[in-house]
């Protein structure tokens, strides 16, 4: 953790649905006008992905498990190194996996491969992580403890398997019998290194269906944000009476069902994570700023008020001197 150069991870397993919470901050970065380095958990896999079918072919003969949920499939040291790297000095190196052939005409190489590692972008706010493993803990990294803001993404575990069976059919054109496959041969990391990041969290976001997914290789479609729950557990740090009965008032058709836990209808998500997020963001960022307030400039940030729309920041430098910010 680092007060100066904070991090922010967004984790979950394959299919989970991250990447909204993703769009989410990016807008809340963008709103308070965060300088945040993107860093991708796919980037950290070990092998591209030709490199990736032949070791798993090996790993099959010998009887060995394989697969991008656990530590052989990845580069837990190098992740490490740039969590760690970063939050001492603001910098680092990263690289891009190459998903598709809109990203291969944006890097300039084949779908399946990675760009080549570069440093980071000078003078960032913040380190912005999203991948499988943003807060994963093994005998020798624990990714969790580098991590400011941690938040998982952890739909019920069928409905976890129904957005991904239809992602990979759907955008990266695979055939369900494949999916199905992949899901069963990473089960042992799943439950080794994907579901216990989940108590490591500071805030987790479980989407709950409100359709039959009791079979979720027959469903067809995923079942829309109107027919959810989203299930909100705040584990870090422990949220007051006041501020759950300030959320619940905010947010139309919430229930708070425990000491740390509010449920809300699931086509207002969008609208929670900014109320709880920005709050966060901005707690990291004031942070920072007070570290920083000897160079003569400190620029805070003022949350909700009573409405989102009401949030503003300003600058505190004396009047002359111009905030960076």
């Amino acid at each position: 953790m680092s007060k100066k150069y904070p991090i922010i991870a967004v984790t979950g397993s394959s299919g989970a649905g991250t990447s909204t919470v993703k769009e989410a901050l990016q807008h809340i970065f963008k709103f308070v006008g965060a300088r945040a380095a993107d860093i991708e958990g796919d980037s950290f896999h070990r092998y591209n992905r030709a490199e990736m079918k032949a070791e798993r072919k090996k790993a099959k003969k010998s009887g060995r498990n394989l697969s991008h949920f656990g530590p052989e499939g990845n580069l837990f040291d190098k992740q490490f190194e740039v969590f760690r790297q970063y939050g001492e000095t603001g910098t680092g190196t990263r690289r891009h996996y190459i998903h598709n052939e809109e990203e291969a005409v944006l890097y300039g190489a084949p779908p399946g491969t990675f760009t080549d590692w570069e440093p980071l972008p000078e003078n960032t706010d913040l380190l912005f992580y999203e991948g499988l493993h943003g807060g994963v803990v093994t005998k020798e990294y624990n990714m969790a403890k580098e991590v400011d803001l941690l938040v998982g993404v952890c739909p019920t575990i069928n409905l976890e398997w129904v957005q991904k069976v239809n992602r990979d059919m759907a955008e990266r054109g695979y055939k369900q019998d494949e999916v199905m496959d992949t899901i069963h041969r990473r089960m042992y990391d799943y439950m080794h290194y994907i579901v216990p990041q989940f108590s490591e969290t500071h805030i987790n976001f479980q989407r709950i269906p409100l359709t039959d997914t009791s079979n979720p290789f027959c469903v067809t479609n995923i079942p829309t944000p109107d027919q959810s729950l989203v299930m909100i557990h705040f584990l870090k740090s422990k949220p007051s009476i006041e501020y759950k009965r300030n959320l619940k008032s905010m947010i139309e058709g919430a229930m708070i069902t425990g000491f740390n836990t509010i449920v809300i209808p699931g086509g207002k998500m969008a609208f929670a994570l900014e109320l709880i997020l920005t709050q966060r963001v901005i707690e990291l960022l004031n942070n920072r700023s007070d570290l920083a307030a000897g160079g003569g400039c400190r620029r805070r940030f003022s949350g909700y008020r009573s409405r989102p729309s009401t949030r503003s920041l300003r600058c505190t430098s004396p009047p002359g001197r111009r905030c960076r910010w």
